[in-house]
């Protein structure tokens, strides 16, 4: 069974977002989507730096099963990847919602961010998938 933290959102492409104190949000993908995928073995994360939309893709995980395009849950620019992702792309495995981060982006809107999936939300998705 996956977990779902409450104090997360979620969006319905399988990313998490958490607003952190200064208004930066830090993006993941769930536990449900990296046990779905499998053996994380690669990641290509955005350039720091890059304006992002909702909903857009931003990102890519490569599992022994297939790729898998990452969307970004808000609208921004990236302010900070996981450079520790380069070199352990396993820690999205092993940590999904905290060492296994993949980016922040400082938000245009809180409107994305409160239009996200809350974890009962996200659950019901993934329940029936």
């Amino acid at each position: 069974m996956s977990e779902f933290p409450a104090e997360l959102k979620y969006a319905n492409s399988h990313e998490w977002a958490r607003l952190e104190s200064d208004g930066i949000v830090v993006v993941g993908i769930t536990d449900h989507a990296q046990d779905a995928l499998g053996d994380i073995v690669f990641i290509e994360l955005p350039e720091s730096g890059a304006d992002v939309d909702a909903g857009a893709e931003i990102a890519v995980v490569e599992s022994v099963k297939a790729a898998s395009d990452i969307y970004s849950p808000v609208s921004g620019e990236v302010v900070e990847v996981n450079s520790a992702l380069e070199d352990e792309p396993e820690l999205v495995n092993g940590s999904p919602y905290e060492d296994g981060w993949l980016f922040t982006v400082r938000v245009n809107s809180s409107d994305d961010f409160s239009n996200l999936l809350d974890a009962e939300g996200y659950q019901a998705l993934v329940e029936d998938e």
